[in-house]
C-alpha cells in the first residue's frame, strides 16, 4: 500500500481539523448523525455475533467494518473530532477559535446521538416483534451490560468514575489511531487495514466508547436494563465523553503535531546547513 510519511499525515490531521471547523451546521450534523447510526449497527451486529457464536472475539474482530464504513463515507464521530480540531486551532489556521471548536464538538454530539439513538429504536422494534416479545438473549445480554457499566461503576463511587474516565481515554487513544491511520495509506485496503487493528483492540478490551455508549445504554434501556437516564449521564457518558477528549488530543494529536509538525529545532538545523554550503564553496 502506499504510504505517506508522519510529516505528510500530520499535516492532513491539520487539514481535516480545519474543514470539519468551516463546514456547515447542515452537513456537520447529517455526517455526525450516519456516523452514529452506522456505528451503532456495527455495535449491535458485533454483539450478535459474540452472543452467537460465545466468542466475544469474534464480535471484536467484526466490530470495525462500522468504522470503516463511516470513515470512507466521509461521516464524523465525536472521538474523532476531539482530537482534530484543535490541531487547527494550535497551528493558527484562519478563522479557527475555540468557541468554534466547542460549535464543532456540541453539533457532532447531537448528530452521533440521534443517529445512535434512531438505531436503538430500530433494533429494539426488531428484537421484540413491536415490543410484543421479551428480546431474547441479545436484549438479556445488552440490558446486562448497560446495568454494569453504569451501576456497577457506581457502586465503586469515586473509583468507579475514574475507571471509566481511564477505559475513555484508552479507548479514543485507540480510536484516534484509526483516524490516523486511515490518513497513512492512498489505498482503500490500506486504510481498512490500518483502521481495523486499534478499533477491534478498543472493543475486544471493553474501553469505553462514547458514541457507542449513545447506542448501547438507550438500546439496554428500552430491553429492561435496571438504570435510569441520570445514571447513563452521570455514571457513562459523562466521564467516557471526558476520558475520550484527553486521550485521543494528548495521546494521538498533541504527541503526532508535536514531533512531526512543530519540528522547530530540526528546521533550524537545515537552515543553518544550507546556508554554511554556499559560504564553503566560495571560501
Amino acid at each position: 500500500m502506499a504510504y505517506l510519511i508522519p510529516s505528510e499525515f500530520v499535516t492532513k490531521m491539520v487539514d481535516a481539523g480545519e474543514s470539519k471547523i468551516h463546514m456547515s451546521t447542515r452537513d456537520t450534523l447529517i455526517r455526525a448523525y450516519m456516523a452514529g447510526a452506522i456505528l451503532a449497527l456495527a455495535a449491535v451486529f458485533a454483539v450478535t455475533v459474540a452472543v452467537q457464536t460465545g466468542v466475544f472475539l469474534i464480535g471484536a474482530i467484526l466490530f470495525p467494518v462500522g468504522f470503516c464504513m463511516l470513515y470512507l463515507m466521509g461521516f464524523d464521530l465525536l472521538t474523532g473530532v476531539f482530537m482534530l480540531t484543535p490541531l487547527a486551532w494550535l497551528d493558527k489556521r484562519p478563522g479557527v477559535t475555540p468557541s468554534q471548536i466547542l460549535r464543532n464538538w456540541g453539533l457532532v454530539f447531537v448528530g452521533n446521538f440521534a443517529g445512535a439513538f434512531t438505531v436503538a429504536v430500530m433494533m429494539s422494534y426488531i428484537f421484540t416483534m413491536g415490543y410484543n416479545t421479551d428480546g431474547g438473549a441479545i436484549a438479556e445480554k445488552v440490558a446486562g451490560i448497560g446495568e454494569s457499566r453504569t451501576v456497577g461503576y457506581a457502586a465503586y463511587g469515586a473509583d468507579g468514575w475514574i475507571t471509566i474516565f481511564i477505559r475513555g481515554m484508552l479507548c479514543n487513544w485507540m480510536v484516534s489511531m484509526g483516524v490516523v491511520g486511515a490518513m497513512i495509506s492512498t489505498h482503500v485496503s490500506g486504510k481498512v487495514l490500518a483502521m481495523w487493528m486499534p478499533i477491534m483492540l478498543f472493543f475486544f478490551m471493553g474501553f469505553e466508547h462514547s458514541v457507542v455508549n449513545m447506542f448501547l445504554f438507550p438500546f439496554a434501556m428500552i430491553m429492561g436494563g435496571d438504570f435510569s437516564v441520570a445514571d447513563y449521564l452521570i455514571w457513562n457518558e459523562i466521564p467516557t465523553a471526558l476520558g475520550n477528549l484527553v486521550g485521543g488530543l494528548a495521546f494521538t494529536g498533541l504527541t503526532l503535531y508535536t514531533t512531526h509538525v512543530r519540528t522547530g529545532a530540526k528546521r533550524k538545523v537545515a537552515a543553518q546547513q544550507a546556508t554554511a554550503k554556499p559560504s564553503s564553496a566560495s571560501a
